[in-house]
């Protein structure tokens, strides 16, 4: 069974920048795609950015440029790195593992304009 912790989340100004992680375990890490999803409220979940264990990476076209997800498979840990944040950036942002497979808990992304 894969646990998911995410952190990193918080209240940020627009244009400023955070750093989300999602610390696995009890899987093997290294051989799983990972990723970033998120909701706001009364919206959908939605895909925002994925990196494939050949470390191979996807990005939703609203976060193009702005994003960008890694990961440490030393560390057993994913990251999304997001700079240039903007209001409609606002939302609980989830990692997951294996395709959807595998979900973390959630961590809460603020946005202030």
């Amino acid at each position: 069974q894969v646990q998911l912790v995410e952190s990193g989340g918080g209240l940020v100004q627009a244009g400023g920048s955070l750093r989300l992680s999602c610390a696995a375990s009890g899987g093997t890490f290294s051989t799983y795609a990972m990723s970033w999803y998120r909701q706001a409220p009364g919206k959908q979940r939605e895909f925002v950015a994925r990196i494939t264990r050949s470390g191979t990476t996807t990005y939703v076209d609203s976060v193009k440029g702005r994003f960008t997800i890694s990961r440490d498979n030393a560390k057993n840990t994913v990251y999304l790195q997001m700079n240039s944040l903007k209001p409609e950036d606002t939302a609980t942002y989830y990692c997951s593992a294996n395709f959807g497979g595998y979900w973390g808990q959630g961590t809460q992304v603020t946005v202030s304009s």
